[in-house]
């Protein structure tokens, strides 16, 4: 890891978003209310997803620490995609309701400026939604955790929404009202969007679909020149939410000794995890070449 506070920064950083995302549901609800703002009022409730999609990623960071049992011999793991899929199922609903409300509001003509106060909300929404995406992030890259990577999309996700409300709400202060609730369209396509892309790559990351051919062909490389080793007869790797298991077998002299073959092994299965570089469970088969 490239720091040692970064092996306890998950729950920091999930407290950190949480407190975040909470603050920004209520103060671009009331916020929106109060100046009549219909865009900022469907970027709160974006926020509110947030809210829950949080609370979903913290469960499942924390079930997923469990060991592997006699039912789960991977790891509990996996379930980190499960969140993923929940939070993009959120996204979907909420995207819905904020589609309908405003495609109503511009089909009957109910839309009024709001207050100039409304950008001080989509302002401060851009602003912290862009720091809790490059922190959670950051968090992914050292834990490789599938539900920090949901989360952390989900506020990119926000930020960009909250950028088209901050241009939506000022089109609409300065003489053209029907912008707002424009607006409110955009952010609900976003989401939308988002919604739906995390809910594909967490099907993948389920079916153990292949995504990770570059970080194969690294573990192949570093086999290939190991000592002793004279050919790889086949490789494969899985995801179980931050955890990757390594499968790999060798081919080695017939006529080693047993405990020559542990120590290519021991050897191989070292330099592995030190290409991966990041928490994985290596199991290298031994086999005598032809």
């Amino acid at each position: 890891m490239k720091f040692e506070r970064c092996r306890n920064c998950q729950n920091e950083a999930m407290r950190f978003v949480l407190i975040g995302n909470t603050f920004l549901m209520l103060f671009k609800g009331i916020l929106g209310v109060l100046c009549g703002s219909a865009a900022l009022v469907a970027d709160a409730f974006h926020s509110a997803a947030d809210v829950l999609s949080t609370y979903i990623t913290m469960l499942s960071v924390k079930y997923s620490k469990r060991p592997a049992d006699q039912d789960h011999l991977y790891g509990h793991g996996k379930i980190q995609f499960i969140s993923s899929s929940i939070t993009g199922v959120i996204l979907l609903i909420g995207a819905n309701f904020i589609l309908i409300d405003a495609v109503k509001a511009i089909y009957y003509g109910h839309y009024e400026p709001p207050n100039p106060m409304a950008m001080l909300g989509a302002l401060v929404s851009v602003l912290m939604n862009e720091g809790m995406f490059r922190y959670q992030l950051c968090v992914f890259e050292q834990h490789r955790s599938p539900a920090f990577l949901a989360n952390a999309w989900d506020n990119r996700s926000d930020a960009i929404a909250s950028v088209g409300v901050l241009v939506g709400i000022g089109m609409a202060v300065f003489g053209l009202p029907i912008a707002d609730p424009i607006a409110a369209v955009g952010v609900g396509l976003i989401v939308m969007k988002i919604g739906w892309e995390l809910n594909v790559e967490a099907v993948r990351g389920l079916m153990d679909s292949m995504d990770n051919f570059d970080s194969l062909k690294s573990i192949y490389n570093v086999a290939r020149e190991t000592e002793s080793v004279a050919g790889v007869s086949y490789l494969r790797s899985r995801y179980t939410g931050e955890h990757v298991y390594v499968e790999i077998s060798v081919q080695a002299d017939g006529n080693l000794k047993v405990a020559e073959g542990e120590i290519i092994v021991n050897n191989l299965v070292q330099r592995i995890k030190n290409e991966i570089g990041q928490d994985a469970e290596v199991q290298v088969f031994l086999l005598p070449a032809n």
